[in-house]
Formats: C-alpha cells, structure tokens, sequence
C-alpha cells in the first residue's frame, strides 16, 4: 500500500513539475512571439518588390503567425498586415503566366512568358493568403483571397499533378517530375482548402498528396536529398501531413503510413536539434538550417495524436527554447541586412502552435 502511494505521489510531483515548466515555458514563449510578429508586421509592409532574398515564400510563414496572433489578441492590426500582404500577393497574381500562379518575388516576373516558376514556393504564398481569407469577416474581401487561391489550386491540379499523386515543382528546369517539396506544401494547402470550400477535388489532392509521400524513401529521395537539405525536407513534407490529419481515419491504413513517416521525421529530429543534444549539423541561420525553427510545430501537432503527448511536448520545448533564446536572435548567414530573418519565420510557426494549438488549421 505504500509503495503504491508512494508511487502515485511520485507520479503527482513529476507531473507538476512538468505543468510549473510547461507555464513557465508558456510565458517566455508569448513574449518572444509577440516580439517577433511585431518585427514582422514593420517587415510585411515594406516595398521589396523585387528585392533580392526578399521571397514571398518566406513572408507567408510569417502572414500566417499574424493571423493566429490576430485570433488570440482580436488586434486588428495584425489582421490588417496579413490583408496588406495578402493585396500585393492577389495584385502581382493578375499578371502572371501561366493564369492563376502567384509571383514568388524571383524567377518569372508579371507580364513574362519564360523563366523559372515554382509550385512549392507559390504554394506557402497560396497558404497565407488563405490564412487572411478564413479571418476576414466582409463577404467580398474574403471572396476575393478564396477565389485567389482557389485558382491557383485549380492550375496546380490540372498542370502539375500527376497520377501517383505526386506534384512536380511547375516550370523547373532541373527536374519534371513529382517532387517531394512542391507535394508537401501543396498537400497542405490542398486539406486547408477542401476545409474552407467543402470541395472534394482539393480533399482528392490532399489525399493523392498523402499517398505519393508515404511510398516515397526520404533517405534516397531527390533532387535535393535529405543529406543536403535536412530540415527543409521535415517542414515541407510534414505539411502535408499536419494539415492532413483529422481527415485520415485512424486505424486505416493511410493513417499507419502516416504515423510511420511522423516516428521516422521525430527520430531524425531526435539525432540533429541542438536544443534537445543534437548534432547540430545544420547552422539554425542558414537557408536550409532556418527551416529547423518550424519543426517543432510539426512536433506539436503530431503529440496530439500518440498516447506520449506530454514527453513529445516536453522534446518539442527543448528545441524551442534553444532557439528562442539563441539562433533566432542572430543574424541570418545569407543576407546579414534582414533584421526578420528568415529563422524568425519558421519559429513563428512553432510558436504560434505551442501558444494557441489547433489554430493555425483553425482545427
């Protein structure tokens, strides 16, 4: 009997101590995370049309912070940011070939008819002005971001995805076929929009998305294989994923193969974030080294769904304090100038995820 007791009050302690972390945690957490979608905010209004290293890709990651922190605050100068940035995205859209891609401030220009243009990139573009479309409140404003979006989506279906479900990265040179990138983000942008239109053909390319990632080896995958891109490869894949969830039934499966490729995603993790003992292989202010401050946002929506939520939390909190407290406050190795880094805008995911979980899907 009092063992068990004994027991039973260790297991209490414990789990206070992790509830008196976890608050403490939350405060720090808040504070950073406002400190940083203010940076952002000076950031998204700015000219940089054009701009070398200022891609929209980037500022999307970022818009859609700025939304979740305009759920949590009701501030709406958060929103108004998102809708500003959200205008030039729509503006630049009307001019660009093929009808319905977005200008990812690179490559092909509004008005050109040659040159680079990429599906993953313009898919995040695509995820933040939907991000502004579900929070606006005027039917005509809102519509205009859906219909935005949606042609988009629809372009991408019928040019770029292809019957294994796989998505090809667009008008690339270098590869033609299914990527592993352009079918994560566009994955993810798929689920989302089949969630605010209830139109299935998105939910078909969510799922078609799922399907072509779960057959896919990320150890032997290419171009730009795990060994050169580590991070990067986790946070685009998992999009898909973390989008993608709640309309995969448990026990079937999909949902296994899933679950499979998120054990496989945490294990890696596991042996290369610095902030939980990690190699730290990959230099946090790097271009592909910045996309490891959004994995722990993957972490998070994955610990929902296992039995060992707290301990995947408490994982997730290591890294993310390691870099809130390090790398995020350093400058960015590629272009030292950029005071909102882009480190800053894949932390903000994770932030933006520990603070207001479900939100950021709005589920």
């Amino acid at each position: 009997m009092f063992k068990h007791n004994y027991r039973v009050l260790l297991a209490a302690v414990f789990m206070a101590v992790i509830c008196c972390s976890a608050f403490a945690n939350e405060a720090v957490y808040k504070t950073k995370f406002f400190e940083i979608c203010d940076l952002a905010c000076q950031e998204l209004v700015k000219d940089t049309l054009h701009i070398y290293g200022k891609h929209h890709y980037k500022d999307s990651y970022s818009v859609r912070a700025l939304a979740v922190a305009y759920d949590m605050t009701g501030d709406e100068k958060y929103l108004n940011v998102c809708k500003e940035w959200s205008d030039k995205m729509v503006e630049l859209q009307h001019g660009m070939e093929p009808a319905g891609a977005y200008y990812m401030n690179y490559g092909r220009k509004p008005g050109e008819k040659t040159g680079e243009w990429f599906v993953a990139d313009c898919a995040s573009v695509a995820q933040g002005v939907l991000a502004t479309a579900v929070r606006c409140q005027k039917s005509p404003e809102r519509t205009v971001y859906i219909d935005s979006v949606k042609a988009y989506a629809d372009l991408v279906i019928a040019n770029y995805a292809r019957s294994g479900g796989g998505i090809t990265d667009g008008l690339w040179s270098k590869y033609d076929g299914p990527w592993w990138c352009s079918t994560g983000i566009f994955g993810g942008l798929a689920f989302s929009l089949y969630y605010e239109t209830g139109d299935e053909k998105y939910l078909d390319a969510g799922y078609g998305a799922i399907d072509w990632l779960n057959a896919e080896d990320l150890t032997k995958t290419g171009p730009s294989t795990l060994e050169e891109q580590g991070p990067a490869m986790y946070m685009y894949v998992l999009e898909a994923y973390a989008a993608g969830l709640p309309f995969i039934q448990p026990g079937s499966d999909r949902y296994k193969e899933v679950m499979a490729r998120y054990d496989e995603a945490l294990e890696w993790m596991a042996k290369g974030q610095a902030g939980r003992g990690g190699e730290d292989t990959w230099d946090y202010n790097t271009q592909w080294g910045s996309k490891g401050g959004g994995l722990p946002f993957h972490m998070y929506i994955y610990a929902k769904h296992v039995h060992n939520m707290h301990e995947i939390y408490a994982q997730a909190d290591k890294e993310l304090t390691y870099v809130c407290q390090g790398p995020v406050n350093q400058p960015d190795k590629r272009i030292p100038d950029n005071v909102h880094t882009q480190l800053m805008n894949f932390t903000l995911m994770s932030l933006a995820e520990r603070l207001s979980p479900g939100t950021m899907y709005r589920r």
